[in-house]
């Protein structure tokens, strides 16, 4: 992408794609590196401009993205209740948490979230382990029974649930009615995902830009969840930086559309919640403006941040899988990617 970019005239970001794609066209990784770089180039675009990057983009519509407090790693139920209320009392105004302690459990484990927080405030429930599970993965009818279960407890959505690949269970359990479902962050292309929407798979269409195709791909599916009068929550499972790139664009659409914006917990001072990550809060120079649950998108130019390049050298790559995961049955250990429209990176050598 270097020799390509430099002495290239920054004017038109899209023009300068098409002419990318053009030396690259067979090359599905080339595409998606693009992009992340892409977001990049928008930034420098709208800072010459003297813009937000969010007027390169279609222009906003407002100036605040609703959050959704992001944790619920793998615990006892209690400590998911202790959690959710935890990320009530910290101003959000919802929580989404990782069940996978059996179905009963997994039940029980909501009720307690439900009684731990106010009756208004949100409740997601990402569930993509019940697929990953091996043999001990849930059957599409344990899947049915719990979704008619969890109805009780008023969640926002079902995230994942099923296989993300197999779009007819989803219209099957859509068509069910218990509650809403959410899929989107492992679809490994645009037609994949106009696939999900036009077959009416899920209420809640979630897409990663860093990962799936940038601001590009993010507006295409963006306009096909509105034109089907869905709804759009962003998924970013990163940085701060991440979660900014991703409001620019949501703040284009009206709240009707694109409703909710991922925010990761990771623990930290007055933050217990999840596991820490301190490259997430650090990759900014100052932090984002958070109010009432609601992520303030400055108007100043370009992403309206400064990135803090110091993290380069406190935290410097580290080769290998974002992470890993061990299965009992069929044993076996696998390796995680950090590109989230990949289910895995592959089976670990050891």
């Amino acid at each position: 992408m270097a020799p390509f970019l430099v002495g290239q005239l920054l004017n038109d970001p899209d023009l300068l794609r098409v002419k990318f794609l053009q030396l690259f066209p067979e090359d599905p990784a080339a595409r998606k590196a693009y992009a992340m770089v892409e977001i990049a180039l928008y930034d420098l675009a709208a800072q010459a401009q003297e813009i937000p990057v969010s007027e390169l983009l279609g222009g906003r519509d407002r100036d605040r993205m609703k959050l959704y407090g992001s944790g619920g790693m793998y615990m006892p139920a209690e400590q998911y209740a202790e959690e959710a209320a935890a990320v009530q009392e910290l101003g959000y105004l919802a929580y989404k948490m990782r069940p996978g302690l059996g179905p009963v459990e997994d039940l029980r484990t909501v009720q307690l979230m439900r009684e731990a927080t106010s009756p208004d405030f949100g409740l997601m429930v990402d569930a993509h382990t019940w697929w990953r599970m091996g043999d001990l993965s849930y059957s599409p009818e344990t899947v049915s029974r719990l979704a008619q279960d969890l109805a009780e407890f008023d969640i926002e959505w079902l995230e994942e649930p099923l296989p993300p690949d197999d779009h007819e269970a989803y219209a099957r359990l859509r068509a069910e009615g218990a509650v809403s479902l959410a899929s989107g962050e492992h679809e490994p292309s645009d037609e994949r995902f106009f696939h999900l929407i036009a077959n009416e798979c899920v209420d809640f269409v979630q897409a990663d830009l860093v990962c799936q195709g940038g601001y590009y791909s993010g507006r295409r599916v963006l306009n096909e969840t509105a034109r089907q009068d869905l709804r759009f929550a962003f998924h970013s499972w990163g940085t701060e930086l991440e979660v900014m790139v991703a409001a620019q664009l949501g703040i284009c659409y009206p709240e009707s559309v694109a409703e909710w914006l991922e925010y990761p917990l990771y623990r930290r001072p007055g933050v217990p919640v999840m596991y820490p990550f301190p490259l997430a809060q650090e990759i900014l120079a100052e932090p984002l403006q958070i109010e009432n649950g609601d992520l303030i998108v400055p108007r100043t130019p370009g992403l309206g941040i400064k990135v803090n390049e110091k993290v380069i050298e406190k935290y410097p790559w580290i080769p290998g899988p974002w992470s890993r995961f061990k299965l009992e049955s069929p044993a076996g250990v696998w390796d995680v990617s950090g590109d989230h429209s990949v289910r895995w990176a592959g089976t670990a050598d050891h």
